[in-house]
């Protein structure tokens, strides 16, 4: 635990350091400061969109207070939803904020507001919306603008009148007047990094003409009134697809700043479908839709922004936790940028229920502290990059990623077993044609000798047991056959220590759960001298030498 402290908080400390170099852009299918270095967006989404208008959780806590805490947590990013009605209603924008609360009778939260946030309770809804940016952008946190909605409220459903151009509360031209206003007003917002033009187009009317004739419309007025931001346009269909876009690309007068959003729920695939099916057999089918409509942009050169994902933090839903993992894996597979769903830990009113508890949210129910620890550091090697421009730390190689902790295989020193560990401090490996997985710049490779056991690093690596194949539906299985042709996989001993165990859930069972040994191999370009140099040993006159050179 004390290593994986330290490496967090290196981490931290690196992200805040990118912050200084902005604007940022695109380069392919990354996004880089302005030094062309990459910057992964590692966000979490803070609600302003509902009927208060007002940033989530300000009578719980001072806006200074969370912001520190976004930061303690390891994002580096606030997706920071608006509702349109904001700039383009005067009425609704000149409100303040004590008068939008007792308008909706929430007299507790209005002394909250009074008790932790004094400063704004008397000042009209667009200064308090400016005045959260202001204050993330002191704790160096960038901000996505995310036009979430028009009327103010819950989001979303195909019969909310929101969902796509010409519905009742959407309106193509208000929306480019409002879209241009936000632009405007944040201009020279140093940390406005982005602005996302609309949340989840959806509903009977959507249609791809449609999109294309008003999307780059907003595009363009947004670059026009501020051009240092990112430009992030969403799909349809609750944002899941964008798989229109390979038959007609968009055209833009405008470079270097297009980002394509996505978003992606257990409950996208289907309430139930992560409990009634075999897991391997969804994580496969659902991560090939999802790259056939909207993953397959990376290859084009394209950036894409994972807008929204997360889960019931409780734990206590079954379809939801067997998703998240599929969903690391190919996050990390990816190596995408990505915004969780959601950092409110309760809501003001929600559906008509005051100070309604949001398990989804990565803060507890008072905005103390992280609702769910574990899960935080579970999603903490996804938010630093793994490869991109800038950060050649070291030869091109793999690890080896583990969705269900957010750890990668690593060992102390060579009297240690393999064991998962901090992805900093990753061992790395190369992937022959030959399938073995040989540690980079050493001939030591990954072996078996029986099921139940630890694996062991050797160098005679022609055998059965030193190939390893990605196997199920879901390619997260690491299999190799045993002397007597027995198929194994890796998994995980309750001290984190890495084994091989008979290959779970191959067949059509829906019952058991393979997340222990789902796996993945990640490209990387990030340094890990620490386990560099437990390969090593130091002789005299020769200096560190490879281990399987010594004698």
């Amino acid at each position: 635990m004390g290593n994986f402290t330290t490496s967090s908080i290196l981490l931290l400390f690196l992200f805040s350091s990118v912050v200084t170099s902005l604007p940022l852009s695109t380069n392919s299918r990354w996004i880089v400061d302005d030094r062309g270095r990459r910057v992964k967006l590692a966000c979490v989404n803070w609600a302003s969109h509902m009927e208060p208008v007002l940033a989530e959780g300000l009578s719980k806590q001072p806006m200074d207070t969370i912001a520190k805490r976004i930061v303690s947590m390891g994002f580096n990013c606030v997706r920071f939803t608006w509702p349109l009605y904001l700039i383009t209603n005067d009425s609704l924008a000149s409100l303040t904020v004590r008068q939008s609360f007792q308008q909706l009778g929430l007299l507790e939260s209005i002394a909250g507001i009074q008790a932790n946030n004094p400063s704004i309770i008397d000042v009209s809804l667009i200064k308090a919306y400016q005045a959260v940016v202001s204050s993330l952008g002191e704790n160096n946190v960038m901000v996505i603008l995310d036009n979430h909605i028009s009327k103010p409220g819950w989001c979303c459903s195909n019969l909310d009148d929101n969902g796509f151009f010409g519905d009742k509360y959407f309106d193509p031209d208000l929306w480019i007047t409002g879209l241009t206003r936000m632009a405007t007003l944040f201009n020279g917002v140093t940390n406005v990094v982005g602005m996302s033009l609309r949340n989840e187009p959806r509903g009977p009317k959507q249609n791809i003409n449609d999109w294309y004739k008003y999307m780059p419309k907003g595009a363009e007025a947004v670059h026009s009134a501020n051009p240092n931001v990112l430009v992030i346009l969403s799909g349809l269909s609750f944002d899941r697809d964008l798989s229109f876009l390979k038959n007609q690309q968009l055209k833009l007068t405008f470079s270097g700043k297009l980002v394509f959003e996505a978003h992606w729920y257990g409950f996208s695939d289907g309430q139930t479908t992560w409990v009634k099916d075999n897991p391997n057999e969804v994580c496969g089918r659902v991560a090939t839709y999802m790259m056939n409509t909207s993953g397959y942009l990376v290859d084009q050169g394209y950036p894409l922004f994972i807008g929204e994902f997360g889960i019931d933090q409780s734990g206590a839903n079954v379809n939801g936790n067997r998703y998240i993992s599929c969903f690391l894996g190919v996050a990390a597979e990816l190596d995408l940028d990505w915004a969780l769903w959601t950092l409110a830990g309760s809501y003001y009113v929600r559906d008509g229920v005051v100070g309604l508890n949001e398990y989804y949210g990565a803060m507890d129910y008072n905005w103390c502290g992280a609702r769910n620890s574990s899960f935080i550091q579970r999603i903490s090697a996804l938010q630093s990059p793994f490869r991109g421009p800038g950060l050649s730390e070291a030869k091109p190689h793999k690890v080896i990623f583990h969705p269900l902790t957010g750890l990668c295989i690593t060992r102390k020193s060579l009297v240690h077993p393999l064991q998962l560990g901090p992805c900093s401090d990753a061992y790395p490996w190369s992937y022959s044609p030959q399938k073995t997985l040989v540690v980079k710049g050493t001939r030591f490779c990954l072996q078996t000798d029986a099921s139940g056991t630890s694996l062991k690093l050797g160098i005679f690596c022609t055998g059965s047991n030193s190939k390893w194949e990605t196997i199920s539906d879901s390619k997260m299985h690491l299999s190799a056959k045993l002397r007597d042709g027995k198929s194994i996989c890796l998994d995980v001993a309750l001290d984190n220590t890495i084994i091989t165990n008979g290959c779970k859930c191959i067949s059509k069972d829906n019952t058991c759960d393979p997340s222990s040994q789902w796996f993945k191999l990640v490209d990387s370009t990030r340094s890990s001298t620490r386990v560099e140099r437990s390969l090593l040993q130091y002789l005299p006159g020769k200096g560190l030498v490879p281990n399987h050179l010594v004698g």
